[in-house]
């Protein structure tokens, strides 16, 4: 999945604007607990347990993720756990993917390791819309505060003074 981030293309519900393509990246050492919807292209390094929905993904050497995994592409390199639904699904490298694959073109490198099942995808499957991830800026911004935010944490509001708490641990 190369792709030239320099070209941009439209996007549904972007009324017609052109927007480039944004990449998402979750670095190695991170790790998400929770559902991730991107209607662009995301990248993992690190760890997500829960489930993706996004235009395009990668799942690097290095990565796991369990869930279930929604993608017009999926690349997957590192350890995968659960389901994929994509139209194109290429198992790469070092890849162990335990689960199963719907898909309509699927590619099996020679070291990948698949333990589970592959079916035909019915019909294709479609990225999340920009209005799908809250895209739209139809909110307000938050009002200046002249007050300085309070950002010590509760066990340390009742310190006797004199006491540098910016060393309590």
């Amino acid at each position: 999945m190369s792709k030239d981030h320099s070209t941009a293309e439209a996007r549904p519900g972007s009324a017609g604007k052109v927007q480039p393509d944004i990449v998402t990246t979750l670095g190695p050492g991170m790790l998400v607990t929770g559902n991730i919807v991107c209607a662009g292209a995301v990248q993992v390094f690190g760890r997500v347990l829960g489930d993706i929905h996004a235009a395009h993904l990668i799942i690097g050497e290095g990565a796991y993720v369990e869930g279930n995994v929604t993608a017009l592409d999926a690349i997957v390199q590192g350890a995968f756990k659960g389901i994929i639904q994509g139209n194109t699904v290429k198992l790469q490298g070092n890849a162990r993917i335990d689960g199963e694959v719907y898909n309509k073109s699927l590619s099996i490198e020679a070291n990948v390791v698949f333990e589970g099942s592959s079916r035909r995808l019915e019909r294709p499957v479609e990225a999340p819309s920009v209005n799908d991830v809250g895209g739209s800026r139809d909110y307000a911004p938050l009002a200046p505060s002249a007050e300085p935010l309070n950002l010590m944490p509760q066990q340390y509001a009742g310190a006797a003074a004199g006491i540098d708490n910016d060393v309590l641990v």
